[in-house]
């Protein structure tokens, strides 16, 4: 069986009848398919672009600077010299999402209140109270 190719006339021949060119039909769809693609692409990324926007949270917040243990370190030993803090670590707020810095006090009190601040580098300080933390007694 003959391959399928397809007859281009070329124009301008002396007798009128053009020179006939032949281009296998494959190549003239692979061209064509190109073409499309090319014309396509502008419009397909625009689509992939906002879905890819529609997916990120509206609420999204940017997180300051300086990652959270750097800032744990920075100003552990501070919050350790208030009296009544046992112990401060990295933790998350109640949404399971925002990380934050936890103070454990033994009691809340007015005073532990003015003194611990409500952020520190961006980062919000969460007090807990955990009552007196003492290492267990070896067995």
């Amino acid at each position: 069986m003959a391959p399928r190719w397809l007859a281009i006339r070329m124009r301008g021949s002396k007798l009128g009848r053009g020179i006939p060119l032949r281009a296998p039909l494959a190549i003239n769809r692979c061209l064509v398919a190109a073409l499309c693609l090319a014309l396509l692409m502008p419009a397909l990324q625009n689509v992939a672009c906002s879905r890819a926007a529609k997916r990120e949270s509206p609420q999204r917040e940017i997180m300051p600077g300086p990652d959270i243990n750097d800032a744990l370190r920075a100003h552990d030993q501070e919050l350790l010299a208030v009296p009544g803090v046992v112990g401060v670590y990295v933790g998350v707020l109640d949404d399971e999402n925002t990380p934050c810095l936890k103070v454990m006090i033994v009691k809340r009190t007015p005073e532990l209140e003015q003194k611990i601040p409500k952020s520190l580098e961006g980062y919000p300080v969460v007090m807990e109270e955990t009552g007196a933390i003492r290492p267990m007694p070896k067995k």
